[in-house]
């Protein structure tokens, strides 16, 4: 196999709303370079990169899957992306891993939901970005009107690096020609502004390019084409069909060509520090020789190969044999298999470089998002995290065989270990397991593979609404527990005050006591009652936060002073505070956005205000359909992919994302309060 070096690496994401046609595109991008003998289908399902059973029956991407190539002396990695906003946690994760985004639009449908949310989070990630308009040779497309679109989505920096000829059976690119046909704008004028705005990054090739007119040579554009890429200056917007191959190879070109090395992109910045200390923020260095920093942005759990952790390498090499760390671990681990991903498959190699993509499997201390070093001087390092979607809608689910709940957590557990939106809760108060996601169908995806992979079948209905407490005032109680029961007895007196702190700030814990009156060694008891009491609420059973717990004052006995009896007083004494605080419930406020045909936008804003929610906005997206933005509480929400469903017959689409805690209206509160009975007993 090749070796190559890091400047001939590149690392790119295929990004888009769903049926953009990036699996497509991978595929003629495959066989383009030479990868593959054959493009293989998404209808056929036998292309490289939807692999799985699942996928091939729904026809679309459900995971994100690696694949790379060579072209032109480059070794291209690429991460094809899922597109349906129930999917977002595998595309944004991919965005760890490389140095350019590449979102493909289709032509027909112009730019959807997770397109804008996929530019946002690679702007905020400082990642260069390309557009890619797929499916030019479809029926009733408009590329002039949605070229137009996107430089008033995306601002005017978005400029063609190519044009569609020939009714969108061929391409002609525009920065090394300045003539040409093509189905809609002038190649001339769109070659002068590209090379305007690249000349701009570079003073002295301004100053030339300003006085004698003439183009820049092709080396010359190259390191101001990389800045401009590097600082949002420039995004540029090619053409492409997969179907047909048409501006496949000039995109091949143009990745190969232009698309930046892991030392001309932005790198991603790492932190350093102890947990609770000081952080220090630094870039990896591509360098092969330096110490090993790589992230790993993807856990697959194969049923072959068990645990495999995919990560980019962003600094030193990984050889085989070597030893290495996985996060905060102090053990290390022998690096006994190194492999490069090909879709499903798993091709060994000797090492990877900065830059490179690989493949790790069998080591169990490797998990999402940690850090593999080789040297115990990169303990405590981090990447910048990632921003997840909240996941909010959920299922309580349970097992139809009894004696099948230990394969059920074993289950679960590996399913939240391959989705950062994919969650478990486990609610002891009710005996209720709750899987969350994105939405609906990303739910139905883990109970299908529960079912089809693990062969487990369960029953599911819907969770309790993971309602909060919290106070609005200022509290004080104090409690004395005493026990006395012949022989040794119990006694431990807590004075403590409690006042509100701000939405989302936590608990807070202070201990204020002077003189000993509660010595030190029976503090940790105090915090571990009053802990317990906020798990298991007051009002309504639902935990209380965003508090501040001040221990002021207290007693004890010499003889008879237990931990047992300050975690018992304190837990009692902050329940009377809690009481005295005027006490609230919150329940979660979501933000939803609702694709309909615009015939519905009354329907589904009337619905959606019948449910405690409101439109915040409205915005034609073309083709006959709108977009509905609006806040609700999700408890309105159970029942809502049926409603939708019949409200639209079938044609809309919605997606959740958390927004924030409020309180729940008086009478549903009391309704929450009388199903609740507080346990006060000693323990």
């Amino acid at each position: 196999m090749s070796s190559y070096t890091p400047d001939s690496l590149r690392s790119i994401a295929l990004v888009g709303h769903g049926s953009a046609g990036k699996t497509s595109l991978a595929e003629a991008l495959l066989h383009a370079a030479g990868a593959i003998p054959a493009r293989g289908s998404v209808d056929k399902g036998n292309t490289v990169c939807d692999h799985d059973a699942q996928e091939k029956e729904a026809g679309h991407s459900l995971n994100s899957a690696v694949f790379s190539f060579e072209h032109e002396g480059c070794r291209i990695h690429a991460i094809d992306t899922p597109g349906y906003p129930d999917f977002s946690g595998q595309a944004i994760a991919a965005l760890a891993a490389v140095d350019t985004v590449v979102l493909v639009i289709n032509a027909q449908a112009g730019i959807e939901v997770m397109s804008e949310r996929m530019m946002q989070l690679a702007a905020e990630r400082k990642l260069c970005r390309m557009i890619v308009i797929n499916k030019i040779d479809a029926d009733n497309v408009d590329l002039p009107a949605l070229l137009a679109d996107i430089r008033e989505r995306f601002g005017r920096e978005c400029m063609l690096l190519d044009l569609p000829a020939h009714g969108g059976a061929d391409v002609v690119e525009v920065l090394e020609h300045d003539a040409g046909d093509a189905d809609f704008a002038s190649v001339a004028a769109a070659h002068r502004e590209l090379i305007d705005q690249i000349v701009e990054e570079d003073e002295d090739l301004l100053a030339r390019y300003l006085e004698d007119g003439a183009d820049p040579a092709g080396a010359e554009l190259h390191a101001p084409f990389e800045k401009a890429l590097r600082e949002g200056h420039l995004i540029p917007v090619l053409f492409t069909s997969a179907k047909t191959g048409a501006g496949v190879k000039e995109l091949l070109h143009v990745l190969a060509s232009l698309a930046p090395s892991p030392a001309e992109g932005n790198p991603p910045l790492f932190h350093r520090g102890e947990p609770g200390g000081e952080v220090e923020a630094f870039a990896a260095v591509p360098d092969p020789e330096k110490h090993v920093l790589a992230h790993v942005f993807k856990v697959i759990a194969d049923p072959y190969m068990g645990k495999i952790g995919v990560f980019r390498v962003h600094q030193g090499t990984l050889r085989k044999d070597m030893q290495l760390f996985a996060g905060d671990g102090k053990r290390a681990f022998r690096v006994a298999h190194l492999y490069r991903l090909q879709g499903k498959d798993c091709v060994e190699v000797d090492s990877l470089q900065p830059g490179d993509i690989g493949a790790l499997a069998k080591v169990d201390d490797i998990v999402f998002d940690c850090v593999l070093h080789d040297s115990h001087d990169e303990d405590h390092i981090h990447l910048t995290p990632l921003a997840f979607p909240r996941p909010m809608a959920g299922l309580a689910v349970e097992t139809r065989k009894k004696g099948d709940e230990q394969r059920l957590f074993e289950i679960l557990g590996k399913l939240a270990m391959e989705d950062p939106t994919f969650v478990v809760e486990r609610h002891p108060t009710n005996n209720e397991t709750v899987i969350r996601g994105l939405g609906e169908i990303h739910l139905k995806a883990k109970l299908a593979r529960m079912a089809g992979q693990y062969k487990l079948e369960v029953d599911t209905r819907p969770p309790s609404i993971p309602y909060r407490e919290t106070i609005t005032a200022p509290g004080e109680a104090m409690h004395r527990h005493k026990k006395q029961s012949g022989g040794a007895g119990q006694f431990g007196e807590v004075h403590l005050r409690i006042e509100p702190k701000g939405r989302g700030e936590g608990f807070e814990f202070v201990d204020a006591v002077k003189g000993g009156v509660i010595p030190g060694v029976f503090m940790p008891a105090v915090e571990k009652g009053v802990r317990q009491a906020l798990a298991g609420g007051v009002v309504a059973g639902y935990p209380v936060e965003d508090l501040k717990v001040t221990v002021f004052d207290g007693k004890t006995h010499a003889v008879d002073g237990k931990e047992v009896a300050f975690t018992i007083a304190g837990r009692k004494a902050v329940i009377e505070a809690i009481r005295n605080a005027r006490p609230i419930v919150m329940e979660p406020i979501v933000s939803i956005e609702i694709v309909v045909p615009e015939a519905n936008i009354g329907d589904l804003s009337g619905d959606l205000s019948g449910r405690r929610g409101h439109v915040t906005g409205t915005e034609s997206r073309g083709r006959g359909l709108a977009l509905i933005t609006g806040e609700v509480p999700l408890a309105e929400l159970n029942d809502y992919q049926s409603r939708l469903k019949s409200l639209t017959g079938g044609q809309g689409s919605y997606s959740i994302d958390f927004l924030r805690y409020a309180p729940v209206p008086p009478q549903l509160q009391q309704q929450l309060a009388s199903r609740f009975q507080l346990h006060d007993e000693d323990e």
